[in-house]
């Protein structure tokens, strides 16, 4: 059976931390703690990652990526979702759209939704209008000190020009 679509779901979360920068969706954000994590701790690229990961059946990020590898310490996770997308172009595929949950008491992201849209779709390669994000807190849930990603992708198939057969003239 041959897929025209494939559909990724990615999930990560991380911890506010002081002393370091707090980077969400590839956009430094002003505010008085970061993610902690191995990597630059963007809870939004990470869960991009594996949706993309995950839409092509590939190992998922730690997989790929190990914490324990000194060699990720500090990295860009855009390094990740490039991977990602190598993979994804790979298997034939192409990124047609993106849904994204943030879940963080603060700071707020609407004032910085449309930078970090613009960036995600610069990451992806596709047009603003097919990165969704939206913001939620989390009331209610003890998770004040953290922040949640959860992201959905489409793909499809990348359609390839076929060559049309050339008429073949009756030799004279």
């Amino acid at each position: 059976m041959k897929l025209e679509t494939r559909i990724g779901y990615g999930w990560d979360s991380h911890e506010f931390k002081r002393g370091i920068p707090l980077k969400i969706g590839g956009i430094t954000l002003p505010h008085s703690k970061g993610l902690g994590g191995h990597s630059d701790g963007d809870v939004l690229l990470h869960a991009l990652t594996d949706a993309l990961l995950g839409a092509v059946a590939a190992p998922d990020i730690g997989s790929l990526f190990s914490p324990s590898d000194p060699q990720w310490k500090g990295a860009d996770s855009s390094v990740f979702l490039h991977e990602a997308l190598q993979r994804v172009k790979t298997a034939g595929y192409a990124v047609t759209n993106v849904d994204s949950t943030l879940i963080l008491a603060a700071p707020k992201i609407v004032p910085h939704a449309a930078a970090i849209r613009a960036r995600v779709a610069e990451l992806l390669d596709v047009p603003s209008e097919c990165v969704g994000l939206k913001a939620k807190t989390p009331e209610g849930i003890g998770t004040d000190n953290a922040a949640i990603a959860h992201v959905v992708v489409l793909l499809e198939k990348i359609r390839t020009k076929t060559k049309r057969p050339q008429s073949r003239k009756p030799k004279k």
